[in-house]
């Protein structure tokens, strides 16, 4: 037998709590800082050198790889990934 769900879905919920875009850019931007952590990794690249393609501080870096750091801007998220020979794709669905 088959149970059908009950209730809304998540997303509902957080838009009627009025945080569903919060919630979502923060989950986007872990996902985007573990897989420019996982490229880094893959490249065997330091912290420091990936800063310094960077042009900035290894502690913005770290800041940037912080999972529950959510004030990255794109334009660095576009710079570590270009940094690790990779590019950041955004899509509007």
């Amino acid at each position: 037998m088959r149970r059908e769900n009950k209730g809304s879905p998540f997303d509902d919920w957080l838009k009627e709590e009025g945080i569903h875009e919060e919630v979502s850019a923060a989950a986007i931007k872990r996902v985007l800082a573990r897989q420019i952590e996982r490229a880094r990794k893959e490249k065997q690249l330091s912290k420091a050198e990936v800063a310094r393609r960077m042009h900035t501080s290894r502690a913005a870096l770290d800041r940037l790889l912080d999972p529950q750091n959510g004030s990255v801007t794109l334009n660095t998220l576009y710079k570590a990934a270009a940094a690790v020979g990779r590019q950041v794709r955004l899509e509007l669905v």
